[in-house]
């Protein structure tokens, strides 16, 4: 892992982090690929904004993007007026899984909220993804909430 650099994401990241999004049976239903112009929206969006981090694992060795995920900083009035982050949109490249490099990605955004300030780190997985729901069990976090979501 030593020839991965975790870095924030650039505009021209975005063909890499689509195509990662894309690339399982419930980002294959919600993702466009072949459509980047509201992806390049968004990414505006999330340039501008402190309190957005969008990061890429690149391998320094060809400068591939191999992972990807943001990181939210969320400041609230509960916990004493304390912030917490949200972990979202956590993606390694199919040839990558099972390296270790969701691990440190994970690993990053864990520290990176910790040096934010935050008392806590939160994220949600679909209810389907059984093995993402391991692989963050082995991590430390715990399935202490039932989570709920209106789609539009």
């Amino acid at each position: 892992m030593s020839d991965i650099a975790i870095r924030p994401a650039a505009a021209d990241d975005l063909r890499a982090i689509v195509d990662m999004l894309a690339d399982d049976p419930l980002g294959a239903r919600r993702e466009s690929p072949g459509d980047l112009a509201p992806y390049r929206a968004a990414w505006e969006r999330i340039a501008a904004d402190p309190q957005q981090h969008l990061v890429v694992a690149e391998r320094a060795g060809d400068g591939r993007v191999v992972g990807t995920l943001q990181l939210t900083v969320i400041p609230g009035l509960s916990r004493c007026g304390a912030s917490r982050a949200l972990v979202e949109a956590v993606r390694v490249h199919a040839d990558e899984r099972g390296s270790g490099l969701g691990t440190r990605l994970v690993g990053w955004a864990v520290e990176e909220a910790r040096r934010q300030g935050c008392a806590t780190v939160q994220l949600t997985s679909d209810a389907t993804r059984t093995d993402a729901h391991r692989f963050y069990e082995r991590l430390g976090f715990t399935a202490s909430h039932v989570g709920f979501k209106l789609v539009f």
